[in-house]
């Protein structure tokens, strides 16, 4: 990982929208429904941009992820959904090669 005055290109990113706390999973109960499935969505745009030419090398708009997760681990669901964007932007950015 290079520092950024160094790096040959900048990934610039806009997290358009985040919604933490999704049901997909429910289990119906006396009274009450226990949500026993949760998922992260995640909607970001993404720009990479030349440092040396100031030139749009890649550019996703709307990439959509989402990571399942248990309640109430919370954070494995957004670990799980970041891990799937890095891997759309290097594979979009990987296409461009």
């Amino acid at each position: 990982m290079a520092s950024e005055q160094n790096a040959d290109a900048l990934v610039h990113g806009r997290v358009v929208r985040y919604d933490p706390d999704v049901p997909i999973a429910i289990q119906p109960g006396q009274g009450t429904v226990n949500v026993t499935k949760r998922k992260v969505q995640l909607t970001v745009d993404v720009e990479i941009v030349n440092q040396h030419d100031g030139t749009t090398v890649w550019k996703g708009q709307g990439l959509s992820v989402d990571g399942e997760y248990t309640p109430p681990a919370d954070k494995d669901g957004r670990k799980i959904a970041l891990d799937k964007l890095v891997t759309q932007i290097v594979d979009g950015a990987q296409s461009q090669w």
